[in-house]
């Protein structure tokens, strides 16, 4: 396969084509826990999803064969804590292999046990507490469809951490005061 060019169009993309392209979405920040205190569970995770708003449902994508989906599907709740700018530390801490667990991971997040009984960061943007409503197999991944029995009324000066194209940013704050679509 060929290299991909500006405005090219692939009949066949290959998954670095595919990756390439959709690096040019933006995203949020999530960490998306299971468990607390010394069963805690915590992943940096950028799908999140609104679904519904009645019910209000969310999803979420984790791989299938990872720690976290049997995890999820066998206590059938999870929470995800949209991070903000200034917690670009956490977010390279727990997307890696290595990251902390059970109470290292509640100290290191300043995490408090949530309704649900995982994890929620207060000084997050915002944070939702699920139930697990539906799960589907996609690919190498797995859709966790979570139904919002909680959730935080976030930051008054919202400052959210983004992914784009490979790297970590913020909004500009001229960005932050447009109209929401």
């Amino acid at each position: 396969m060929t290299a991909v060019t500006a405005g090219a169009l692939l009949a066949e993309p290959d998954a670095p084509a595919f990756r390439a392209a959709m690096a040019r979405f933006p995203t949020g920040v999530t960490l998306l826990t299971q468990g607390s205190g010394d069963e805690t569970v915590v992943m940096t995770l950028n799908t999140l999803t609104s679904v519904s708003l009645d019910p209000l449902l969310i999803l979420v994508s984790v791989k299938a064969s990872g720690r976290m989906r049997p995890r999820i599907a066998s206590s059938g709740s999870f929470a995800v804590n949209v991070l903000g700018a200034a917690q670009l530390d956490l977010a390279l801490e727990f997307c890696r292999p290595d990251r902390p667990e059970g109470s290292a991971a509640m100290l290191r997040l300043g995490a408090e046990e949530g309704v649900t009984g995982n994890a929620v960061v207060p000084a997050a943007e915002t944070y939702v507490e699920c139930v697990l409503d539906a799960q589907y197999t996609a690919g190498d991944h797995t859709l966790l469809i979570g139904r919002v029995v909680a959730l935080s009324g976030g930051s008054a000066s919202p400052d959210p951490l983004l992914f784009h194209q490979g790297k970590f940013g913020r909004m500009s704050s001229g960005e932050q005061r447009g109209a929401a679509a």
